[in-house]
């Protein structure tokens, strides 16, 4: 059974994302400190990639914040995304260094890990040359967005189990005009199984990355999440 957190807001997450890459870079070739993956659904908010200029933000700050949802720019690469309730947001904090990856194969990997969960549930997905992510049928299914420092990611990815997608209405997602945006409850006609497709990622990510899940037993930030062994 997996253990994830639920209802998140976002500037904890992301002090729990600096706090680990942190330590993990710190302790680099010794024991103690483990590389972490984060299964968890975000309270409603809207982030800004570090390069995005705000153009694809539809919606004034205090409109979004009447809905209920917040605006923060971070330090990922890409442009602006929605993450909320229904979506599984995945946050791998691995020493890509020891691991011997390289940024541009890391999203590779991250991308795989969501084409090979889908179609676990019956779907194909795709990626599409230049628009990052993974993509059902020409609408985006999962959008894909890290930061690598000193050899260690953050950030990650985030796939549309059954997320409202009224909220995608007041962002030009990923900076691309174009871009509709769907869920695996549109593409299954309306099935929305969240706890079927957080187990099937968490099998899908340990092949993929050659790791050993171990369940964590507390997290003061988060909850509950999983230490990422290599295997």
């Amino acid at each position: 059974m997996v253990h994830r957190a639920d209802e998140v807001d976002y500037p904890v997450a992301l002090g729990w994302q600096v706090a680990t890459a942190t330590a993990l870079r710190t302790a680099r070739g010794r024991t103690g400190v483990a590389e972490v993956l984060a299964l968890i659904q975000h309270r409603p908010v809207f982030t800004l990639g570090a390069r995005a200029d705000g153009s694809s933000v539809l919606a004034s700050e205090s409109a979004l914040a009447a809905r209920g949802a917040e605006l923060v720019t971070v330090d990922r690469g890409g442009d602006v995304t929605f993450h909320g309730p229904g979506q599984l947001v995945v946050y791998p904090i691995l020493d890509l260094r020891q691991r011997n990856i390289k940024p541009v194969s890391y999203v590779r990997l991250l991308e795989q890990t969501v084409i090979d969960t889908l179609k676990r549930f019956g779907l194909t997905a795709e990626r599409e040359p230049g628009r990052p992510g993974v993509w059902v049928d020409g609408a985006k299914v999962a959008a894909v967005g890290v930061r690598v420092q000193g050899g260690v990611s953050t950030h990650g990815l985030a796939l549309n189990i059954a997320p409202d997608l009224d909220w995608f209405d007041a962002i030009v997602p990923c900076g691309l005009p174009d871009a509709e945006v769907t869920s695996m409850a549109r593409l299954l006609d309306g099935a929305s199984p969240f706890e079927e497709v957080v187990d099937a990622y968490r099998v899908v990510f340990a092949e993929r990355f050659e790791s050993r899940l171990v369940e964590a037993t507390d997290s003061p930030l988060l909850g509950r999440f999983d230490e990422a062994v290599p295997a």
